[in-house]
């Protein structure tokens, strides 16, 4: 009888795990990138993730945008998959979470997301 009830609780105790997994979040690090100006993300290490809050105020070609803040000017890398059918203005304050790189037209945010903020 014993393992009757086992056979039948064991269904049950399987979908519990299961469910506790669904709703469980990493709270560990991440790549979330800590705030900064243009400035400090041009100084920033090669690599390092930022978050820049400014505007896009130009398209300079394919993939390419320039961002602005108030300490300066930074080309940005933004895929078209991150804009997920946004529309931004120059006047749209956005926030970037990027990684810093660098190429042959110098240093440049590669960015991971886009939020809008206004």
């Amino acid at each position: 009888m014993n393992t009757v009830k086992t056979l039948r609780l064991a269904p049950l105790l399987g979908a519990c795990l299961l469910a506790s997994n669904a709703i469980a979040q990493f709270t560990g690090p991440s790549p979330a990138g800590r705030s900064v100006s243009v400035q400090q993300a041009r100084e920033a290490r090669l690599g390092s993730y930022v978050t820049v809050t400014g505007n896009i105020v130009n398209h300079l070609r394919e993939d390419y945008y320039t961002f602005r803040d108030a300490s300066g000017e930074i080309r940005v890398e933004i895929a078209t998959g991150v804009w997920q059918n946004r529309k931004v203005e120059p006047e749209t304050k956005v926030r970037l979470l990027a990684e810093v790189d660098s190429g042959r037209a110098g240093r440049y945010l590669y960015v991971n997301s886009l939020e809008v903020l206004n």
